[in-house]
């Protein structure tokens, strides 16, 4: 665990400000670097919180990653049409999460869309053209509803052939989660967590700074308070969109950005028209979630998810550089409390 300045990954797209007198610990996992900061006055502490908070990172991605042979998906990924396999209790949990949003957002999220990418995407990374057959056949093996979960036992059962999970739509936000209750049980109320800056959770603010005294002048109330958090523009990351006082609420972010590809699975087909989506909720694994759905979802769709749900929003950038105002390329939608827009 070490504490050295990081590189700024997905574009800049949320990247936390450190509080000056906030302890700040790194850790790699997942394919980034996770982050946690705390604001607490025993440095000590503070430290050994995020060392075990870092330890039950590991552990989940031991049991999430599709890429661990003897993972806990690895082994749903290899179980035949009315095979069964038990497993780990945060698994568990992750995968009911994961079949709720899947229902809530009726079908724009599914950890099941292996079988799509492969069909879309060359080893590279670069789109290729599927035939109707192959798309046909990968559709046919797609679907969280495919996969049936017994809470009794922690047992999963998939109902066909060639399903295959990747949790890389939800996995962080759920370990960034998990990582907050860890501190908690810590006593540590008061931290940022962020996994790779796509995926941040702030729970209550840092004690702000004593003012000095006599004050030099009054001081105007904000009204604001948490964590500094700036979203940037994906086309201009010197462009700042929005300033944002994050407190017991998360973020999330995911883009079509250098490269990278989103389908959609009830079309599909390759999402266009879009750059990045921001998704606000309650807890990192919903946020993490909807980003991802969000960049699938129509506008109708997505002003609809969060009138049903009010204390999430949503933030879209469309790809449309032709839009004479920026008005045309962003759509907000929810409520983005404690947030200033500057463009």
């Amino acid at each position: 665990m070490t504490t050295p300045p990081q590189k700024d990954v997905l574009a800049k797209a949320s990247q936390p400000v450190a509080m000056d007198k906030a302890h700040r610990f790194c850790h790699d996992a997942m394919g980034t670097t996770f982050e946690v900061f705390i604001d607490h006055p025993d440095a000590g502490h503070a430290r050994q919180g995020a060392r075990v908070a870092f330890d039950e990172l590991d552990r989940l991605e031991a049991q999430l990653s599709r890429f661990v042979a003897n993972s806990d998906i690895s082994r749903i990924n290899n179980l035949s049409a009315g095979q069964s396999t038990n497993v780990d209790k945060e698994t568990f949990q992750c995968l009911e999460l994961a079949a709720k949003l899947y229902r809530d957002t009726h079908g724009a999220f599914d950890i099941t869309i292996g079988p799509l990418m492969k069909c879309w995407l060359n080893k590279d990374k670069t789109l290729r053209s599927p035939s109707d057959d192959e798309l046909n056949l990968a559709r046919a093996s797609i679907g969280t509803d495919l996969l049936k979960l017994d809470e009794a036992w922690h047992t999963v059962t998939v109902v066909k052939d060639d399903v295959q999970i990747d949790l890389g739509g939800i996995g962080k936000g759920f370990a960034v989660d998990r990582m907050a209750g860890v501190l908690g049980k810590w006593n540590i109320d008061r931290a940022m967590i962020h996994g790779g800056t796509s995926s941040v959770l702030a729970l209550a603010p840092p004690v702000p700074p004593a003012e000095p005294s006599p004050p030099a002048a009054p001081a105007e109330p904000t009204g604001e308070s948490g964590w500094p958090v700036t979203l940037s523009d994906p086309s201009d990351q010197k462009r700042t969109l929005a300033r944002l006082n994050l407190q017991d609420h998360a973020l999330s972010t995911s883009g079509l950005v250098r490269g990278a590809h989103i389908i959609d699975p009830r079309s599909a087909r390759p999402v266009s028209g879009k750059l990045i989506a921001w998704a606000s909720a309650p807890d990192a694994t919903t946020a993490d979630a909807l980003s991802t759905a969000f960049i699938v979802m129509t506008p109708d769709e997505t002003e609809q998810y969060c009138q049903d749900h009010p204390r999430t929003s949503a933030l879209i950038i469309l790809d449309n550089k032709n839009a004479k105002t920026t008005k045309k390329r962003i759509h907000r939608h929810g409520p983005w409390r404690n947030a200033r827009f500057l463009h």
